[in-house]
């Protein structure tokens, strides 16, 4: 078991800046965003209900009362958001596809003009040189797959599959790129345990169950996404936190351990073949999911890369009165973003350089990496986010460390292109390098954006 000294923050030395030239000619520089935060049009073209459009229905599950039903818009917007991804010189743009855009549990076929809008979107990206990268699931189940059960049955698996290898015949002549999942840890965990993310369980039985599925619905659409994707680079993104003890006492190393196993190994020991921890499983107990025979040899299809969502460590120290595994995370101490989240660049190489080192997954992509600060448009119009100006270059630069260290990531997604819907705080939190004024649907390039375009053109 690794542990992390403590992580440089605000207070550590500052980085050198970070310029392109540092990376490989073939890294790839990009965006990521994901359907229900930035498309709205929620019932337009043949879109049913999602698990996130009744979470926000449901009084004081979003902070702000809001939903996605509109978000940035970028349904009906998005030349022009693809135009600003250009014009920042990416290279790469990563989307995800709106299960409940593709079916409706009613009718046999997939919706076709939800298939037409990813048409154009992906026709948009070629055109402007972005190469697509497809994510199948970024948390947007249909609410009538919930209904019959949600991740918790098995043929919410089934329906996945169906679900990809319909998206899959359709882009796949288009796009090589394809990720099966964003964290499934977030669709597990907070979304049937902790409650506060769709569909807002809190039954760790549930959770664990889901998370099994979830794996296993991956390791069945590989081998479907292959089949229709000639060449096809299939992998999965996880989030990922770099983790230490609140102390060196014994019990907060066991703790932090204890937690490891269900918050990092829980996920890819079976992706790798290794099966569920076995202390893990021991600690959960009777909650701890229904596995049948073949379920694990599915999991650990081999893949062509493994995204890494980062944003912050985790220090966990040893509490037996708090949750299953009797450990707890510590509030941060130091420089802090807007969602109370420690700022570590250092823990960016860190987290490569393990995950690399344990599991040897082949080449690794950041697929989300950003930060949310309480941004002000000025008189002029201008957006002086200095914080996340500084935060980019900083886990740049931490990247950077990385690729030298030998660490093979090979591509880098900055989280996000836009502010949008963020989940449980609605629209209080922005993460987005572009600015969104929602009354409007004005976008601005904040000043992170334009050190990114500065950074990306080599300047």
């Amino acid at each position: 078991m690794t542990t992390y000294d403590i992580f440089p923050g605000a207070d550590g030395p500052e980085p050198q800046a970070p310029q392109r030239a540092d990376f490989g000619s073939d890294f790839l520089w990009g965006c990521a965003t994901s359907s229900y935060q930035i498309e709205g049009a929620g019932t337009v073209d043949g879109r049913v209900e999602s698990i996130w459009d009744r979470f926000a229905a449901t009084p004081g599950r979003i902070r702000d009362g809001s939903s996605g039903a509109v978000a940035c818009d970028h349904y009906h917007r998005w030349p022009a958001d693809l135009d600003i991804g250009r014009d920042l010189g990416l290279n790469a743009y990563r989307f995800s596809i709106a299960w409940p855009r593709i079916c409706d549990g009613v009718s046999e076929t997939p919706n076709a003009k939800g298939l037409d809008f990813y048409d154009r979107l992906v026709d948009g990206m070629l055109e402007r040189g972005l190469q697509p990268w497809a994510t199948l699931y970024h948390w947007d189940l249909p609410q009538w797959l919930q209904d019959r059960g949600g991740w918790a049955s098995r043929d919410t698996v089934d329906a996945f599959v169906d679900m990809a290898d319909a998206v899959t015949r359709r882009l796949g002549d288009r796009v090589g790129h394809w990720i099966t999942h964003n964290e499934p840890w977030c669709t597990s965990i907070i979304g049937n345990y902790e409650g506060w993310h769709a569909p807002g369980l809190t039954d760790l039985g549930t959770a664990l169950q889901v998370a099994h599925h979830v794996l296993l619905s991956h390791g069945r659409a590989v081998p479907v996404i292959r089949a229709n994707v000639p060449g096809a680079q299939a992998g999965i993104s996880l989030s990922l936190h770099p983790l230490r003890p609140a102390s060196a006492a014994p019990e907060d190393v066991a703790a932090m351990d204890r937690h490891d196993g269900l918050r990092y190994r829980w996920f890819l020991d079976p992706l790798y073949g290794r099966g569920y921890p076995e202390a893990t499983l021991a600690q959960v107990g009777k909650a701890a999911p229904v596995v049948l025979p073949g379920d694990l040899d599915d999991i650990a299809v081999p893949t062509d890369f493994l995204g890494v969502n980062y944003y912050f460590p985790e220090t966990v120290a040893h509490d037996p009165d708090h949750g299953p595994l009797g450990a707890r995370i510590l509030p941060p101490q130091g420089e802090i973003t807007a969602m109370g989240w420690p700022v570590a660049p250092q823990g960016l190489s860190e987290l490569l350089a393990r995950v690399d080192r344990d599991y040897r997954p082949g080449p690794l992509y950041v697929t989300e990496n950003g930060s949310c600060y309480d941004d002000v448009v000025t008189g002029d119009g201008a957006v002086r986010d200095v914080e996340r100006r500084r935060y980019l270059m900083r886990h740049l630069a931490a990247l950077r460390q990385a690729v030298a260290e030998g660490v093979p990531v090979k591509g880098y997604f900055a989280w996000s292109l836009l502010d949008n819907f963020e989940w449980a705080e609605g629209y209080l939190r922005r993460f987005g390098l572009v600015h969104v004024d929602y009354a409007t649907q004005e976008r601005r390039l904040k000043d992170s954006a334009k050190w990114y375009r500065t950074f990306l053109r080599g300047l």
